[in-house]
Order: C-alpha cells, then sequence, then structure tokens
C-alpha cells in the first residue's frame, strides 16, 4: 500500500500557464508559454515568415516546397499539415463533432459551425 501511495508524489503533476487557463507538465508550458509573447525565433529562409514554435516553422516550409507528407489511409489524399488530415478524417467517418448550441445542427468542421452561427445572429459579414 505504501509503495502504490508513493505513486501519487512520484508523479508529475500538472502546472498551469501563468497568462491563460492551460495546465499541462512544466516541459510543454515551457513551450506553450512562448505562444503569450511577442517572441518568434524561428525564421523562414525563403520568404523570412516568423515563428515562434518550431514545429509551425517545419509545417510552413510545405507551402514552399509543395510536400504533402500526411496522407489518408482510406482515399490516399495528401496533406501538407496533420490538422488538415484530422480534419479530412471526418469525410469518412460521417462524424461530426462540432454543434450548434441554438439549434444542435452538427458540423463535421469549426469553422462551418462558424458561418452557421450567422443563421441565427442575422450578420451577413459576406455580402
Amino acid at each position: 500500500n505504501l509503495d502504490k501511495h508513493s505513486l501519487v508524489h512520484a508523479v508529475e503533476k500538472p502546472d498551469s500557464c501563468y497568462v491563460c487557463d492551460e495546465t499541462s507538465e512544466k516541459s510543454h508550458l515551457n513551450v506553450h508559454s512562448v505562444a503569450h509573447t511577442a517572441e518568434k525565433p524561428y525564421s523562414c529562409s525563403v520568404c523570412d515568415k516568423r515563428f515562434t514554435h518550431k514545429r509551425s516553422l517545419n509545417e510552413h516550409y510545405a507551402v514552399h516546397t509543395g510536400a504533402k507528407p500526411y496522407s489518408c489511409s482510406v482515399c490516399d489524399k495528401t496533406f501538407s499539415r496533420q490538422a488538415y488530415l484530422d480534419s479530412h478524417s471526418f469525410v469518412h467517418t460521417k462524424e461530426r463533432p462540432f454543434s450548434c448550441h441554438l439549434c444542435n445542427k452538427t458540423f463535421s468542421r469549426q469553422t462551418r459551425l462558424d458561418k452557421h452561427y450567422f443563421v441565427h445572429t442575422g450578420e451577413k459579414p459576406f455580402s
């Protein structure tokens, strides 16, 4: 029992970001905290665009190279970013995880839900 209890103290507990409500392990928060500063230490060698995170810079290079290293295992369509592949996967699963809290209509993408809200507000920002 004592060994089991000692694990409670051994596991690294999540820390909180000093700016927002993000909680994570300290190692991740060190990376996350850069998002709250104006610091963008990573720059593209082709166009000089700057980024807060090295991963963002690496994904950006696809703009210049045309590389699409993320491929769908169902239809072999390729994407330049993991996030684009993740969003595409809903095409095959028919999953619609984004739901309007006003009318319960569901959408496969957050951006489509965001546009849908204009139906309820009467705004016409695209006209």
